[in-house]
C-alpha cells in the first residue's frame, strides 16, 4: 500500500500555517516573500487546494527550508534520539503527488540523516521550474536513474541520461523536464549550505 499523498493536504495545510505563525508574518507578507497568491495561500491553509510542486517550492524559498524538509515536517517527522539503524520499507516512505504533473516524490532518507534523499518520478511530457530562491539554502546533486531529464539550470540546459549525475552550483532557476514519451525516475540528494 502506498502513503499518496492526499491525507498530506491537511498536514500541509497546517505546516504552511505553523510556518508563517511562526515568523509572525500575515498572508500579505507570506505573498510578498513568495509570489503566490494570498487567495491560494489562504485555500492551501484551510486544506481546500492541495499545493503544486511549483507552489510548494516558492513556499519553501520563503521560508528558508527545501521542499523535502517543508514535506518532512508536514508528515510529522521531526529529529529524535539517534538509533543504531533505522530501515524505512518502500510501502512505509511518504509520497506526495503534484496535482498539477503528476510528478511523484518518494523521501528515502529519514529526519536525522544529514542529507535529504528523495526518489522523483516526472511523467512523460511533464515540466517542473523552481525559482532561484528555492536553492538559496542548499546544495544539491540529480542523479538519472531511468530515462532522460532535460535540465534547465539558469540558461544551461544540460540533457542528463540514465546513470548521469549533476552537482548544482549557484542558486538559479531551474526546470526539471521530461520531453519523451517515458518516464523518468531520479535522484535528488540534496544538503544544507552553511552559507545562504
Amino acid at each position: 500500500m502506498s502513503n499518496i499523498v492526499d491525507p498530506l493536504v491537511g498536514q500541509i495545510a497546517a505546516r504552511v500555517r505553523t510556518e508563517r505563525e511562526r515568523r509572525r508574518w500575515t498572508l500579505a507578507q507570506l505573498a510578498d516573500a513568495s509570489g503566490v497568491s494570498q487567495a491560494m495561500i489562504s485555500r492551501i491553509e484551510r486544506g481546500e487546494s492541495s499545493p503544486t510542486a511549483v507552489v510548494l517550492g516558492k513556499l519553501s524559498a520563503a521560508f528558508q527550508l527545501s521542499v523535502a524538509s517543508l514535506l518532512a515536517l508536514a508528515e510529522g517527522q521531526q529529529e529524535g534520539p539517534e538509533s543504531t539503524a533505522e530501515v524505512r520499507r518502500h510501502d512505509e516512505a511518504a509520497e506526495w503527488r503534484d496535482p498539477d504533473t503528476g510528478y511523484l516524490r518518494r523521501q528515502i532518507s529519514g529526519p536525522r540523516f544529514p542529507a535529504e534523499i528523495a526518489e522523483i518520478r516526472l511523467p512523460a511530457g511533464a515540466t517542473v521550474p523552481y525559482p532561484a530562491a528555492a536553492f538559496a539554502f542548499v546544495r544539491q546533486v540529480v542523479w538519472v536513474l531511468d530515462g532522460r531529464l532535460t535540465f534547465h539550470d539558469g540558461d544551461h540546459v544540460h540533457e542528463l541520461e540514465a546513470g548521469d549525475a549533476l552537482e548544482l552550483g549557484e542558486p538559479a532557476p531551474r526546470v526539471f523536464s521530461n520531453t519523451t514519451d517515458h518516464e523518468c525516475r531520479y535522484v535528488v540528494v540534496l544538503a544544507r549550505d552553511a552559507r545562504p
